[in-house]
């Protein structure tokens, strides 16, 4: 297929690891980045996200209907894009444009984040949804979704891979570690288990900043905010990682646990029916639910090097046996748009 890609394709974001498992699977694709619109004024760039309207969502939705009118698509994939116009989805499907919505955050949830205004009226207006929760697909459909389907995160097999080999506790120097946002109670948990434990947190400055004590800070936070080969080696040379459920998403499972179990680390998250679902516990992965229970499986296993390693080598060896890489999950989609597709007897 041909495939009009609108996406925010910053290095860093997974959105660009998606395209390249679309091209992997023998797409063309044709990418639109979305962060080419965003206002520079940091201030405009609230407005505009709270509201959804303005100029700069103006010249995108004219700039996607041209490009899709020049290059004559099969497929629109509008991966987390907040800008849609309904009357835009509207002409592309005129254009026999079949439209998909990527959509892995939860417009539905107890958050109440800004921005959704102009992505619910669109609900209907798609061809088909992507969600991750079971509990989307009925929220989508009450909405008028046409079609929805859930698919789960999924880890990027050229960024996320295993250490070398012979990689052992002599190679980590974080003992207990997590990489990512202080969401919910994060920061409090971090800290206390700082009081018995080495800890170790990277993310974004500003948000940790905000969200630990400043001694805390000094004493926990380290090395930024990591992406590509550097998140990776921190996830090598991590002892444990952890990593927690969203709950204020009402998330089932978390993008981070595949990608920690893609790149052979020692997994220890928050337990949920969609971890169990993916990691046999005690054997892939280990769970915990619950401060008391983290704190004694960190016990138990930041001294058992020999545990953690084979934990951590059948995680990996799941994570890639079942598919939770791009091209599997991105794959599963495809399949889905193509039936779509055939449905309407315009695949080529």
């Amino acid at each position: 297929m041909k495939i009009l890609y609108a996406a925010a394709l910053s290095p860093n974001d997974s959105a660009l690891y998606r395209l390249w498992a679309l091209e992997r699977l023998g797409q063309q694709v044709v990418p639109l980045d979305y962060l080419s619109y965003e206002a520079s004024n940091p201030i405009v760039h609230r407005i505009v996200y709270r509201l959804a309207a303005g100029p700069h969502v103006e010249r995108f939705n004219r700039d996607l209907i041209q490009l899709a009118e020049r290059e004559k698509p099969d497929l629109l994939w509008a991966d987390k894009i907040l800008w849609m116009k309904p009357r835009t989805l509207d002409h592309l499907r005129s254009l026999g444009v079949t439209t998909v919505s990527y959509m892995i955050d939860n417009p539905f949830g107890p958050r109440r984040d800004p921005g959704w205004r102009l992505y619910m009226k669109g609900i209907p207006h798609y061809d088909l949804h992507v969600v991750q929760r079971d509990k989307n697909i009925a929220d989508y459909r009450q909405r008028g979704a046409r079609d929805v389907i859930k698919i789960q995160t999924a880890y990027e097999p050229t960024l996320h891979f295993p250490p070398p080999e012979g990689w052992s506790d002599r190679n980590r120097d974080r003992e207990v570690s997590f990489v990512g946002t202080p969401y919910d109670d994060r920061a409090a948990v971090l800290t206390r288990l700082s009081e018995e434990f080495g800890v170790t947190i990277s993310g974004n400055d500003r948000s940790w900043r905000r969200a630990l004590a400043p001694a805390s800070f000094s004493k926990l936070y380290r090395e930024g905010e990591l992406y590509r080969q550097q998140y990776r080696e921190a996830l090598w040379r991590s002892k444990i990682n952890l990593s927690f459920i969203t709950h204020s998403n009402l998330d089932e499972f978390v993008h981070k646990s595949f990608e920690i179990a893609g790149c052979g680390g020692f997994l220890l998250a928050e337990r949920s029916a969609g971890h169990l679902d993916r990691f046999r516990e005690d054997e892939e992965a280990v769970f915990f639910t619950g401060y008391d229970e983290l704190a004694a499986k960190i016990r138990r296993y930041l001294p058992d090097e020999a545990a953690r390693a084979r934990i951590a080598a059948a995680g990996q060896a799941r994570a890639h046996r079942d598919g939770y890489y791009n091209d599997r999950q991105v794959g599963l989609i495809l399949e889905r748009a193509e039936s779509i597709l055939a449905a309407k007897g315009i695949l080529r």
